[in-house]
Parts: C-alpha cells; sequence; structure tokens
C-alpha cells in the first residue's frame, strides 16, 4: 500500500543548486494520494472541536479547502502582504535572507474559535509561526498545525513545539 509520502516527487536543485525540493503536486494530482492525504491530516483531530480551517499561501489553500469541506466548516487564506482586499493585519517574520509578512482580513477569525491550521511543508517554522500569531491575535486558539511534509533538521516542529503547539505531519524527509 503507497504511502503519502510515495506521491510526493522530489526535484534535485530546485529552485537552487543543492536544494531537494519536495514536490506536492504529484500527490495533489493523484486522487487516491490527495484522499490519503487529507484524511491522515484530518485524523488526529477527529472529535476536536474546530471552527475553522486556515491555509498558509499558497499550498496550504489546496488541502485547507479540502479539509474545510470535509469539517464542514469556512476557510481562511493567510496570504503574503498585499495580496488580500479589505482591513487585514499582518505578521512579519525571519527568512534565511530577509523578512516577509503574512496578513490575514481583521475579520477572518472571531474569539474564541478554534483553527486547524494547515500547510504542506514544514520547514523552519517561521510562516507558520506568523500564521498562529495572527489568528491568536484575533482572539482565535490555534488547536492543531496540520503539514504534509516535516524537514526535521530545519527546526520547525521544535519551535511550534515550544509555542505550546500541537504539530502532526505525515511524512518527513531529512535534508533541506
Amino acid at each position: 500500500m503507497k504511502t503519502v509520502k510515495d506521491y510526493i516527487r522530489t526535484i534535485p536543485d530546485f529552485p537552487h543548486k543543492g536544494i531537494m525540493f519536495r514536490d506536492v503536486t504529484t500527490l495533489f494530482s493523484d486522487p487516491r494520494g490527495f484522499r490519503i492525504a487529507v484524511d491522515q491530516l484530518l485524523h488526529p483531530y477527529t472529535g476536536t472541536d474546530i471552527d475553522r480551517v486556515a491555509g498558509l499561501e499558497a499550498r496550504g489553500f489546496i488541502l485547507g479547502g479540502a479539509i474545510a469541506h470535509q469539517l464542514s466548516q469556512g476557510f481562511v487564506p493567510i496570504r503574503k502582504k498585499g495580496k488580500l482586499p479589505g482591513r487585514t493585519i499582518e505578521q512579519s517574520y525571519s527568512l534565511e535572507y530577509g523578512e516577509a509578512t503574512m496578513e490575514v482580513h481583521d475579520d477572518a477569525f472571531q474569539p474564541g474559535e478554534r483553527v486547524l491550521l494547515v500547510d504542506d511543508l514544514l520547514a523552519t517554522g517561521g510562516t507558520a509561526e506568523a500564521g498562529i500569531k495572527l489568528i491568536e491575535r484575533l482572539g482565535a486558539q490555534v488547536v492543531g498545525c496540520a503539514f504534509v511534509i516535516d524537514l526535521p533538521e530545519l527546526g520547525g516542529r521544535k519551535r511550534l513545539e515550544a509555542l505550546g503547539m500541537d504539530v502532526h505531519a505525515l511524512c518527513s524527509f531529512e535534508g533541506a
């Protein structure tokens, strides 16, 4: 029986030499692989009260939308700065070379709502931490962080767990 990891293609030297890019588009394009991923991302949260699903740009939108549909709950996109119309709040975070900013609509979450945060890949955890901070600033609570892939050597899981987050990943790959 194939696992989620079996559906993920590795592309060497993309986007730069020495990087092993983990391509989830092959997972998404396979109906069985996509179904397995969505089901397994949801599994640890069965029976958990979840009011919204938040997805991090961009592949987190694909997963988060499918998970929100399965839960019959709303989906909230957390986007890169400048991509959302209307009033937003923003959270900056550090990258290897520089800084980036994520945004969410200022009315995306209500105080006390319970949110599942979803993305395809957990690397350093900077983007996920920015998403968590945005959700919490609006008074909602993150009940879990679900990822398809964890790159443990980059420390994202430890970073999020240090914030008190429950972190679930379907598979891991060594190296960057």
